[in-house]
């Protein structure tokens, strides 16, 4: 593998960057051969006569796009531009540095397909931030993990400072929107191997931040848009399907016992609540089996390899975690009817919703894991 590298800058605005951005990449790229190439979503604030002038001095381009807008697009764009197979993604701001370049693109020819520049793992960080944003952008790290499995093995799925080779998305059919990129790549690019690599996120000196309420919009548009390229939302209305098919049997199981088999309703203080909790223990324990045999052969169908062994482990994985459900269950349920005083049916189907969470969440993570 040569030292070529080319650098794919998404730009809009950031005239007052890009010089301090190219000469610092310079200095830290000494012993490499490589190119700068800026997408600019047409500034229109001088930022092209700039990086024509630097070009002279330095291996920097623009490609000014007139008719698109986002910073996604302008990087699966940059791609086409780019003559190296060993392809750097960064923002044009400064809040990646530079310096931590060389570091990533190591990884690579150490054998990596993907190189990430992480906030979340030892030594990374994000400097200035308050407790909102940490919040924010642990959340969308959360939201990815949850329902796009790919990424779970990355920390900062997040990330626009990244390196990948050209084969990773050399046929990946990449459609993205908003600002997060490195997402889509991992859903549908082809890699086998993804490290991370620490790096400090620098608060911006100079220009303002793109960050706002549409952008956080448009990831949760692009979330969907991965599920239903990839599969997911399907799985997750199968798996809805599934929880709704527990919860009749759960309910009407638990109705059919209080009503017509001589078990009181767990209400009925008077008569004790011995009787209507131990229908209710029935009435989940059978809606829990019935919902890993739906799951695991219709809703999580490809990853259920394995012979009779592995059914049972993830069996007894599936009834721990919904023990723990139940147990909400139980809890909440008696919450409602009891200290509350609800109507016995709706406090179980409250206490049904909540577990089913529970449930959805620690199955799709640890028993049916990608």
């Amino acid at each position: 593998m040569n030292r070529k590298i080319s650098l794919v800058i998404p730009a809009y605005k950031e005239k007052d960057n890009i010089e301090p951005l190219v000469t610092r990449l310079s200095a830290a790229l000494a012993g490499y051969q490589f190119e700068i190439v800026i997408m600019d979503d047409n500034s229109r604030d001088g930022s092209e006569e700039l990086v024509q002038s630097l070009s002279a001095q330095f291996p920097v381009k623009i490609i000014v796009r007139r008719d698109k807008k986002g910073l996604a697009s302008a990087v699966v764009d940059g791609f086409e531009h780019a003559a190296s197979d060993i392809i750097v993604v960064m923002d044009a701001d400064l809040q990646h540095p530079p310096e931590v370049v060389p570091s990533l693109v190591e990884a690579i020819y150490q054998g990596a397909d993907v190189a990430i520049g992480s906030r979340y793992i030892e030594g990374g960080g994000c400097e200035g931030w308050g407790v909102v944003r940490r919040i924010i952008s642990k959340g969308a790290a959360f939201i990815s993990h949850m329902f796009l499995p790919s990424t779970r093995k990355i920390k900062d799925p997040m990330s626009g400072f990244f390196v990948i080779k050209r084969e990773v998305v050399k046929d990946a059919k990449l459609n993205p929107s908003g600002f997060k990129i490195l997402l889509e790549i991992l859903m549908l690019g082809k890699w086998k191997s993804a490290v991370e690599v620490p790096f400090m996120f620098v608060t911006r000196s100079r220009g303002e931040s793109k960050l706002n309420a549409k952008q956080q919009l448009d990831y949760l548009k692009h979330i969907y848009s991965l599920m239903q390229r990839t599969g997911e939302l399907v799985r997750l209305i199968k798996f809805c399907i599934v929880g709704g098919s527990g919860v009749i049997v759960n309910l009407g199981l638990y109705a059919l016992l209080t009503r017509y088999a001589g078990f009181t309703s767990i209400a009925d203080i008077s008569a004790g609540i011995l009787s209507g909790n131990i229908a209710l223990t029935i009435s989940i324990e059978t809606s829990i089996i019935t919902n890993f045999i739906l799951n695991n052969f219709f809703t999580f169908s490809d990853r259920n390899a394995g012979g009779i062994v592995s059914f049972f482990k993830r069996l007894l994985n599936f009834n721990l975690i919904c023990l723990i459900g139940a147990l909400i269950q139980i809890g909440i349920t008696n919450l409602f009817a009891v200290v509350i005083g609800l109507h016995d049916i709706i406090s179980v189907l409250i206490g049904i919703v909540v577990a089913f969470l529970w449930n959805y969440l620690l199955n799709n993570f640890l028993t049916w894991k990608k």
